[in-house]
């Protein structure tokens, strides 16, 4: 099912829906997984393992990926490793007990509204319409479990309708075995693991033991601010009830634990490690009993589920995007979390996203598109060459194709909402959509929902796939799948022929230049001479001019510098957003320009004398300038963009020469890119540091042309910069540096102020802080001798 316009469907993994009709009358047969949660951090709350029985077999790819996975909770971090289990076969009155016992502690969960629990009306059974099929349930305890079975059946009915004649069956006279409770009558046994609703204040608890020396006659433990003494008079006077059982021990409750997204990649903690649980007095009368028997531990562990199964619905949709891939483009094997990482978008708020993978696959589709084109458009110019290349790999293209291919259903691009989880078993939200099943091949997939995606966000998720692939150094893959999406292009040579009427020597001094290119040898030195002939110059011997070379060379270049920064760093785990900011600091016009001239290429180019004049006005701009440590953009000078562009045109004349081996042209012009930027010695652009600086703090950043001024004869643009009241203008040979110097120098005062700004708060932050704790120690010892004084005078 095609998505229209920017209306695409949302896919559901197979594996986790049935599809199979008559399914209230058969027995299942349900693959059983044990989640075993492990937390690193000390709390009163224990995590226990919770079962997952699921229609298909997994494949052990995605028990692979999901094992190992943490998670940052409140308090810390939890680990989740899975295990294959023993197969259980369920009746259906099984099935429909289980799907009752989920969706009842789920909505208390995340719903906490009482009218939002399930019902005698409620319709638990397997229908025959495609649903999410799934079972989440609490594991034995692991030196408990039987041989036959690691579901805690007992917790698993501890949904069932609640009865007032409800007693333990057994010991009943070591307990009260008649505490009233507001739906009747029960064993205190039943209270100890349980969860309540309390109408009065509209709360759901889980119970913990019976506080046996406290009852509603009891003095508050905490004396109420509205100056009540006892638990009945607290609430006779905060709720308005009268306790009628105020000799009845109290129930000690916690209110049930919130469901947070837990896969969010900046989340914090908010508790301190070892914090002990905020826990409540309740008089039984006032407690409804929703559950029971069922432990807390068993109650906190199911609020990370949510989370949990979202991140294994998302490896679920890369493994059947990976299926489809490995059909249709390679057999190659490529890692699960490769592709999921690849239709992961930023706004997911993830430990991964594509960032990373898109600027790989940017930058190789780019260059498969460039060779392609250069070597079947031999006639046609840089400017043909770079319409019909946009017209390949436009984001508005990249749509059409990736819509061709189902693949705007496989991406994942929003952060988990956990309220607008679908509970498995819950029918009171529909889910799937009619249509039902898409075929993507041998792969299908359900149709969950329709959303509006980005433009640009699915022409990113193409070009992550094609990074995907190459992170793995499979190029054959990659222009494999390029090739299945859509655009045709191959590694095939095709001779590339231009005759000189002269020696090249004549023209270009090609020994030297070759001693600058690593020694290189070109086979056809004319290559060499219309990579450094510009357009202007108009000598009988040579018809063409560097534009050819310099398109696919500027392609080559992008991908090998690319490639190098993702090889070497790789391994110090890079934030997604690393890898383009590396390679816009590596690949741009200015550093380019820097390393001719180091290369000394300036006196070799081919030019009329206006190009003549430009490029001694740049080398007149850094003759008193020392040029090793620096990556361009920091010298405040006028580049000759001639002087760019004959890198890149060289770097396309040893691809060609080379017959299209990357490798060569890398090893080849690195001498002339050195020093090669490293994380330590990268520097942003000033504009583009400024613009996310400003985005950052909200600051409005506005620029402003002014006329133009002659200064010793030469004409300067001038550029006004302006942001968070700081203006600075700067003037320049040329407008872009004009605007990177003003850039610079309001980036420089902004810095300056948000420094100060930070020491000012840190020291009015101390103090302030000293004097509040001070404050509240001087309050609470006030309270405390006021309050005692009273109690002595009340008992006196």
């Amino acid at each position: 099912m095609k998505g229209s316009g920017n209306e695409h469907p949302c896919y559901v993994p197979p594996e986790l829906v049935n599809c199979s009709s008559k399914a209230c009358s058969v027995t299942h047969q349900y693959y059983c997984y044990l989640m075993e949660l492990k937390q690193d951090y000390k709390y009163e709350v224990c995590v226990r393992d919770i079962v997952l029985a699921i229609r298909s077999e997994l494949d052990p790819q995605i028990v692979d990926a999901l094992s190992g996975t943490s998670f940052v909770v409140e308090r810390g971090k939890l680990s989740l490793n899975l295990t294959s289990a023993k197969p259980v076969r369920l009746s259906p009155q099984e099935v429909e007990q289980c799907r009752r016992f989920q969706t009842t502690l789920f909505r208390i969960l995340l719903k906490r509204d009482d009218n939002k629990l399930a019902s005698d009306s409620d319709n638990f059974c397997l229908g025959d319409n495609p649903e999410f099929d799934y079972l989440l349930l609490p594991a034995t305890v692991e030196h408990q479990r039987p041989s036959n079975s690691i579901i805690d059946w007992e917790s698993v009915n501890s949904c069932c309708p609640f009865s007032s004649e409800s007693t333990c069956g057994s010991n009943c006279k070591d307990h009260a075995c008649d505490v009233r409770i507001k739906n009747g009558s029960v064993c205190s046994c039943k209270l100890e693991n349980c969860v309540v609703y309390t109408p009065h204040s509209k709360s759901f608890y889980t119970m913990t033991p019976v506080i046996w020396d406290l009852n509603g006659n009891s003095t508050l433990r905490y004396l109420g601010r509205d100056g009540t003494a006892t638990y009945k008079e607290h609430f006779k006077k905060k709720h308005g009830i009268e306790l009628r059982f105020p000799h009845q021990s109290l129930l000690r409750g916690r209110k049930v634990f919130e469901v947070g997204n837990y896969l969010l990649k900046d989340r914090k903690n908010k508790n301190k490690v070892g914090e002990k649980m905020g826990s409540e007095e309740l008089p039984p009368e006032l407690c409804s009993v929703i559950m029971s028997p069922i432990s807390i531990c068993t109650v906190y562990s199911f609020s990370f589920i949510p989370s949990i199964m979202h991140w294994l619905e998302g490896l679920l949709v890369a493994f059947n995007l990976r299926k489809m891939l490995l059909d249709h483009c390679t057999k190659n094997d490529i890692p699960i979390i490769k592709v999921f990482e690849a239709i992961t978008a930023k706004g997911c708020q993830e430990a991964y996203n594509y960032e990373n993978l898109e600027t790989l696959g940017d930058s190789f589709l780019k260059y498969a598109v460039s060779q392609q084109l250069f070597k079947t458009h031999q006639n046609d110019r840089e400017g043909i060459l770079s319409k019909l290349r946009e017209g390949l790999i436009s984001n508005v293209a990249l749509r059409k194709f990736a819509s061709d291919k189902n693949l705007p259903g496989f991406i994942r691009m929003e952060a988990f909402d956990p309220k607008q989880w679908i509970i498995p078993g819950d029918k009171t939200k529909s889910l799937l959509l009619e249509e039902g099943l898409v075929s993507c091949g041998r792969t299908s997939m359900y149709v969950g929902r329709k959303r509006k995606i980005e433009l640009k966000k699915v022409a990113d998720v193409v070009e992550a796939l094609i990074g995907a692939f190459i992170s793995t150094e499979d190029e054959e893959a990659a222009l494999s799948f390029i090739n299945w999406i859509g655009i045709e292009v191959d590694t095939s040579i095709i001779p590339y022929e231009r005759h000189l009427s002269t020696d090249p020597e004549n023209l270009v001094d090609v020994k030297f230049l070759e001693s600058r290119l690593n020694n290189y040898k070109f086979e056809d030195p004319y290559l060499l001479v219309e990579a450094l002939t510009h357009g202007s110059y108009k000598g009988p011997e040579i018809q063409t001019c560097y534009e050819r070379l310099e398109f696919i060379g500027d392609a080559v270049l992008d991908n090998l510098i690319t490639m190098h920064l993702y090889k070497e760093y790789f391994n110090e785990k890079f934030s997604p957003g690393f890898l383009t900011t590396m390679r816009s600091i590596s690949v741009n016009n200015e550093c380019y320009a820097l390393s001719a001239i180091k290369a000394k290429l300036h006196k070799h180019i081919l030019c009329d004398s206006v190009v003549r004049k430009n490029i001694e006005k740049t080398m007149k701009g850094v003759e008193n300038l020392s040029l090793e440590s620096t990556f361009g953009w920091e010298l405040e000078t006028y580049f000759c963009p001639v002087l760019a562009d004959v890198i890149e045109s060289i770097a396309g004349a040893i691809f060609v020469d080379s017959g299209y081996k990357k490798e060569i042209v890398f090893e080849s012009i690195k001498p002339l890119l050195k020093p090669l930027v490293t994380p330590k010695t990268a520097k942003r652009h000033p504009i583009s540091e400024l613009q996310e600086l400003c985005q950052k703090n909200q600051y409005k950043l506005t620029e402003h042309e002014h006329p133009s001024v002659r200064e010793n004869d030469e004409t300067l643009f001038k550029i006004e910069v302006k942001a968070n009241r700081i203006t600075r203008t700067a003037k320049a040979s040329n407008k872009d540096t004009a605007r990177k110097m003003a850039s610079k120098e309001v980036l420089k005062e902004l810095q300056v102020t948000e420094s100060k700004l930070s020491m000012n708060r840190t020291r009015f932050l101390f103090p302030l802080l000293c004097a509040v704790f001070l404050f509240c120690w001087f309050v609470d010892e006030m309270i405390f001798h006021v309050v005692s004084y009273f109690l002595n005078s009340f008992k006196f």
